[in-house]
């Protein structure tokens, strides 16, 4: 699935005060601003059009219902990408998916080499990109997509997904080698 990105609706500074105080146009800038950033993100989890549509919906659902717990509202993001993790891993859950391939990860340290994300973006081809980062396992494609697409930083991604800092360092050390292999096999 090709990443795209949405035009800018929110004015400079997000309006998630206005939008707790229950403002339904704030939690249309909003929505209108994260729907498609989440649904990125869940697709890359659940690879299923409609069950990432449901949990963009029940993520919404959620954060409306509990943005009082949100102490800071710069951290909206976050907060709204956690709650859409949390959903993925409950559906997960629910299909009895073993979580033994989550957390058999979480040993190594981070590479600091050059992203082979990056090079194959700035040759524009997205689609070979998406079609190499669709065969890493879930947890390697979760920390990679947070991190390269959506541009969030090593600890907001620990927090999204539950995990430690040096999970996310290695699920993105593995990412990044296997992409070098997958790279190397893959005739351009």
């Amino acid at each position: 699935m090709p990443v795209m990105s949405e035009p800018d609706t929110l004015p400079e500074t997000m309006p998630v005060s206005r939008a707790r105080e229950g403002d339904a146009h704030a939690w249309s800038l909003l929505l209108a601003r994260f729907r498609l950033p989440l649904y990125s993100f869940v697709y890359g989890w659940m690879r299923d059009e409609q069950t990432s549509i449901d949990i963009v919906q029940e993520t919404f659902i959620n954060a409306a219902r509990h943005i009082a717990t949100l102490r800071e509202d710069s951290k909206f993001a976050g907060w709204l990408f956690n709650i859409a993790h949390q959903k993925c891993q409950q559906h997960w859950r629910k299909k009895k998916i073993q979580t033994a391939e989550i957390e058999s990860y979480e040993t190594a340290l981070a590479d600091e080499s050059p992203d082979p994300g990056e090079w194959l973006i700035k040759r524009e081809d997205e689609q070979r990109f998406m079609n190499l980062v669709d065969q890493l396992p879930l947890p390697q494609r979760a920390a990679l997509t947070l991190h390269f697409i959506e541009d969030f930083s090593l600890e907001e991604i620990a927090s999204i997904t539950d995990s430690n800092l040096g999970t996310v360092k290695s699920r993105l050390h593995y990412a990044k080698k296997t992409l070098r292999k997958l790279l190397e096999d893959t005739p351009t």
